[in-house]
């Protein structure tokens, strides 16, 4: 059994409320909840509105490209093909560094 509901903090340093989906989950093995949350994103103080966010400020950031984030919108599948990529690379250098771990003991 678990509860959810949407919980306000505000962020005292910036003055920004963040809205989070706030989960109580029973854990049997200690017989009490816990509350888990996620971030949903900024509370927009003048309308009220929940303005998703992934909580990384990337809007602020130096490196920040807006065309990049229209492509994500726009090419799912590349980005989709893109991730299975990195995931196989990830795979093949931990292969990588066992064999060469075993190729040092020798």
């Amino acid at each position: 059994r678990c509860e959810m509901g949407i919980v306000y903090q505000k962020d005292k340093r910036s003055g920004i409320t963040y809205a989070y989906e706030s989960k109580a989950v029973w854990i049997k093995e200690l017989k009490q909840s816990r509350a888990t949350r996620r971030l949903i994103g900024r509370l927009d103080e003048e309308t009220g509105e929940i303005i998703p966010t992934d909580g990384r400020c990337r809007k602020r950031s130096p490196s920040y490209d807006p065309k990049e984030e229209a492509l994500s919108s726009e090419y799912p599948e590349a980005i989709e093909e893109c991730h299975e990529e990195i995931k196989r690379l990830r795979k093949e250098n931990a292969t990588l560094r066992k064999r060469l771990a075993k190729l040092e003991r020798k």
